[in-house]
C-alpha cells in the first residue's frame, strides 16, 4: 500500500546511518544507495492493493518498520521480529536477506511517500496525532519489554535511564499497565523530577550515585526487590549500571535490555540460577504491540500528553537531525512534518 507521510519520528543514531560512517555494525547491513531513510512513520492511506481488504485511502495509520519476508520458519510459527530477514525500513536490517526487503520496499519516513505491506500497519484512532504516532517505536520497544517481563497490576519495575527517550515511555507505558510501583534512576535530576511529577504516588526516582540502587528499591519493597528490571541505558553507559539493577531484583525478577548497553556484562551464572533471575534481550515490537498503544491512548490510561513536539520540515531535516542530539531528555519527540 501506499502512505503519505504526514510526519516521521528522529533517532539518535539516525544521523550516523545516513553518512554510512564506517564504524556502522557489519552485522547489520544499511540499505543500499541511493536511500530514502526514515523510521518511524505516521500519515495517511493513499492507495491500496487490490488484495488490501480491511484497511481503505484516508485512514490515519501508524506504519512499522519492522518487515519480515512472511515465510520463512521463525514467520510460520508467529514470530517475525526472529526471520533472519528482518529489517526495519529506511534504518537498517538484521541480515544478508535484508538485502531483498530493502529493494522491495525502497521508501521511508523522510520521503512524502512510502510503501508498506498491509501487516505493517496500525490504525490510529483520532487521539493519537502524527506527532504522537511517530514516537510508537521508542513506545512499543518499551512495551513489548514490559510485556515479556510480565508487567501488571500488583508489580513493581525499575527503570534505568528513565527521563530518556526509552525509559520515559517505558515509564508512561508501565502506569498504563497498572503497574503498582515505579522506580525510575537516571543523571539528570531536574528531568528526573518531571518524570517523578507524571504519577507522584506510584514513581519513585533516585538520582544516579546518591545511592545504592538495591539497598534503594529494597527499602520500597519490603525487603523483596523489584519484579522487572527495564535496563533502557545506551551503548555509552557502564555495565556498572546493568549489574546494579540486576541486584535490585527479587527471586524471581526479569531483566529486559532495551537499551543496547555494548559493554560485556559479567553475570554471576550461579546467582542468576539460584535466584532464577531472567535476562532478556528484546527488540522492537509488533504490530499487535502497536495496536495496543494505540488502543490504550484513545481510552485514555495511557497519557502521551508529555511529549513536547519539535517540529521540522522535510527541507529542515540537516536541522532536525542535529537537534534530536540537543534535546532535553525523552520529553522531547523530535518529528519532521510533511505538508
Amino acid at each position: 500500500m501506499l502512505v503519505q507521510v504526514k510526519a516521521c519520528g528522529i533517532i539518535p543514531n539516525m544521523k550516523n546511518v545516513m553518512s554510512h560512517y564506517a564504524e556502522w555494525f557489519p552485522f547489520l547491513p544499511l540499505p543500499p544507495l541511493p536511500a530514502i531513510y526514515g523510521l518511524d512513520a505516521a500519515g495517511v492511506v493513499a492507495e491500496v492493493g487490490s488484495q488490501v481488504k480491511s484497511i481503505k485511502p484516508g485512514d490515519r495509520v501508524y506504519v512499522n518498520p519492522g518487515v519480515s519476508c512472511g515465510s520463512c520458519h521463525a514467520c510460520r510459527r508467529g514470530e517475525p521480529i526472529n526471520c533472519d530477514a528482518y529489517t526495519f525500513l529506511g534504518y537498517f536490517g538484521f541480515g544478508p536477506r535484508s538485502k531483498t526487503v530493502f529493494e522491495d520496499y525502497p521508501t521511508a519516513g523522510f520521503g512524502e511517500y512510502m510503501t508498506a505491506p498491509a501487516s505493517s500497519i496500525v490504525m490510529l484512532p483520532d487521539a493519537v496525532s502524527f506527532e504522537a504516532g511517530a514516537r510508537f517505536g521508542y513506545l512499543g520497544t518499551a512495551y513489548s519489554a514490559l510485556r515479556k517481563a510480565g508487567a501488571r497490576a500488583g508489580t513493581s519495575v525499575l527503570i534505568s535511564g528513565a527521563t530518556g527517550t526509552l525509559g520515559l515511555g517505558a515509564v508512561i507505558l508501565a502506569l498504563a499497565m497498572g503497574v503498582t510501583k515505579v522506580f525510575g534512576t537516571a543523571r539528570n535530576k531536574e528531568l528526573l523530577e518531571r518524570v517523578r511529577a507524571i504519577a507522584p504516588d506510584r514513581v519513585h526516582v533516585l538520582p544516579a550515585g546518591e545511592q545504592p540502587i538495591d539497598e534503594w528499591v529494597r527499602a520500597r519493597t519490603d525487603g523483596l526487590g523489584a519484579d522487572i528490571f527495564i535496563d533502557a541505558v545506551g551503548p555509552g553507559a557502564p555495565h556498572t549500571t546493568s549489574i546494579a539493577g540486576i541486584n535490585a531484583l527479587r527471586r524471581g525478577g526479569r531483566m529486559v535490555d532495551i537499551g543496547g548497553m555494548a559493554e560485556p556484562l559479567p553475570l554471576e551464572m550461579f546467582k542468576l540460577m539460584c535466584f532464577q533471575i531472567s535476562v532478556i534481550g528484546s527488540l522492537w515490537f509488533s504490530v499487535a504491540e502497536g495496536q495496543d498503544m494505540a488502543e490504550m491512548a484513545a481510552a485514555g490510561t495511557l497519557d502521551l500528553s508529555v511529549f513536547e513536539h519539535q517540529r521540522f520540515g522535510l527541507a529542515e531535516i540537516e536541522q532536525a537531525l542535529d537537534a534530536v542530539d540537543r534535546r532535553s531528555g525523552g520529553f522531547t519527540n523530535t518529528v519532521v512534518m510533511h505538508g
